[in-house]
């Protein structure tokens, strides 16, 4: 929780240092997103000798009475899956499955659409043959 909060100051923080840098060329949603990316990505990568961490899963589960198991089990896959993966990748299947657009996904990593799209057709099936491999 602590962590959290540390996170959502440094992310006020940043944006509020940037903001004079901000040149109306997208959205300002989509501006404050990538800003706030880059600094859990920094964040995270100074942090990442800390120790052990609990998952987000962890805590849903832990919080939900009533679970699927096969759900849960398959939900574990593919987070394991994801872990696995390049920064990069893990930020466009995340956006991906935030329900953002290619064009949105593209402005906030700076590709293009084009690319977001084949980037993360790439990276789907990688999680396949991950996920079907652990099986």
């Amino acid at each position: 929780r602590d962590d959290q909060k540390d996170l959502y100051q440094d992310i006020v923080y940043q944006l509020w240092k940037a903001f004079d840098s901000f040149r109306n060329e997208s959205k300002i949603s989509t501006w404050i997103y990538r800003v706030a990316l880059n600094t859990a990505i920094t964040q995270f990568k100074k942090q990442k000798n800390r120790g052990p961490v609990v998952t987000v899963n962890e805590l849903i589960l832990k919080q939900v009475e009533h679970h699927d198991e096969v759900f849960e089990e398959r939900l574990k896959q593919m987070y394991a899956g994801i872990k696995m993966l390049n920064d990069l990748e893990k930020a466009l299947v995340l956006l991906y499955l935030e329900g953002r657009s290619y064009k949105e996904i593209a402005e906030i990593t700076g590709l293009t659409p084009s690319n977001v799209g084949t980037r993360l057709s790439r990276t789907k099936e990688k999680l396949r043959t991950r996920i079907s491999k652990n099986k």
